[in-house]
């Protein structure tokens, strides 16, 4: 039966999930005042990361974190006037560190990984989508041999998870990458991985598809969600918006949202920022990750893109930067032949203590639907996410078990 669904959220998730609703015959119309993909969709590393199921909490965190927060190195930073707001969320995040726990959080991402390619199938099988895609394998570093170690029991873990990788020495990555300085003893390449040229692009392209098929899109601020006996309505400028069905799906910012349909979700944000070269995109040929360094270079249509770091700070835009001076000093120390960036980005993730994402009804109306929560791994889960949201609206079976994504499992 057609329905009138309105979806919180123009980002990777948000336009898959109208995707899956249009397909099903929904009308459907988004929310987003900033518009298609500005959010965390837009800056992001743009890897197909289908190997990403071993979460930020892990047990490293407890030998690691205080490292992190006191070197000036670090990819790691925390704010520290914002501690009194975010200790609850740190309290759970060091419990979801422990080792049962942890693998528990790579179990469930392992299963919904297992199904990202598939739900970006119907999609790619476009060809004016399918442009954006490079079929190359991502590449981790590590550049010395007690980092590769430490690093075992992670990949490990990842095999375990059904995850397909080769080791790399410093030679085998010299082959593939020549561009790279000789400085990097190990690495991991990761099968069947690949990337998008320009993610937002790819965005834009979708959305004006969607668009010519009737998606609407309204660049309002949408104030509350409010379940309703007999359906979901927005309040949008003060005034209300009936739906058949509401979408959660506005990343960092939806917890907002849950809490006001029953579900208090320990939802913050982490800061990522990127750098842009312009013209360097051919130093490399695919996705490159320093792993000890916490970021990607990703050759993109615009130039090399150097994305990662993790910032916890809450939304302030204020950007921090000695972490822009980290990437840039770090990719150059990577890739001897880069020159300066002429760009910086910075955008904010959501992320939840146990890095599973949340695909679920509320707790208030069983119309009010949740996709948020992805961390780092938005744009490799949203067909995926968009798929199980079509799914739960059509009362049909997902392609796996609910459970462990559940809003109600905090």
């Amino acid at each position: 039966m057609m329905s009138e669904i309105a979806i919180i959220g123009a980002g990777f998730i948000g336009l898959a999930s109208a995707a899956s609703l249009m397909r099903d015959g929904h009308r459907v119309t988004l929310f987003d005042p900033a518009g298609v993909g500005q959010g965390a969709s837009f800056g992001n590393a743009g890897t197909f990361a289908h190997y990403a199921c071993i979460p930020v909490n892990n047990p490293t965190v407890f030998r690691d974190l205080p490292r992190f927060l006191l070197s000036n190195q670090s990819p790691f930073r925390l704010r520290w006037g914002y501690l009194p707001h975010l200790a609850p969320w740190l309290v759970r995040f060091m419990m979801s560190s422990l080792p049962r726990r942890y693998e528990t959080s790579a179990g469930a991402l392992a299963a919904l990984l297992d199904c990202a390619q598939d739900g970006y199938a119907p999609l790619l099988a476009n060809a004016e989508l399918a442009r954006f895609v490079r079929p190359r394998e991502c590449l981790y570093l590590y550049s010395n041999a007690a980092s590769f170690d430490a690093a075992r029991p992670a990949l490990d873990l990842r095999k375990k998870l059904g995850v397909a990788f080769d080791v790399l020495d410093g030679a085998a990555i010299r082959a593939l990458e020549p561009g790279l300085a000789p400085i990097f003893e190990r690495g991991v390449l990761f099968s069947n991985s690949w990337h998008f040229s320009d993610p937002q692009g790819f965005l834009q392209t979708l959305y004006e598809q969607l668009a010519a098929q009737g998606l609407k899109l309204e660049r309002s601020t949408v104030d509350a969600v409010q379940p309703g006996a007999d359906g979901p309505s927005l309040s949008v400028g003060g005034v209300a918006r009936r739906f058949d069905h509401v979408v959660v799906a506005t990343g960092a910012r939806s917890a907002h949202f849950a809490s006001q349909c029953g579900d208090p979700v320990p939802l913050d944000t982490e800061r990522g920022y990127h750098v842009r070269f312009p013209g360097a995109q051919h130093l490399v040929s695919r996705p490159v990750g320093w792993a000890e360094r916490g970021f990607y270079m990703t050759p993109m249509s615009d130039g090399l893109r150097v994305a990662g770091t993790v910032e916890l700070a809450g939304f302030g835009d204020t950007r921090n930067r000695s972490l822009l001076d980290l990437l840039t000093f770090s990719s150059k120390r990577a890739l001897p032949a880069l020159d300066t960036p002429d760009s910086n980005w910075l955008g904010f993730r959501p992320t939840l203590p146990d890095g599973v994402p949340v695909l679920a009804r509320s707790r208030a109306s069983e119309r009010v639907i949740y996709a948020f929560g992805h961390q780092h791994l938005g744009l490799t889960l949203a067909g995926v996410s968009g798929r199980i949201v079509a799914d739960l609206i059509a009362r049909r079976a997902p392609p796996l078990d609910l459970a462990p994504y559940a809003a109600t499992r905090f």
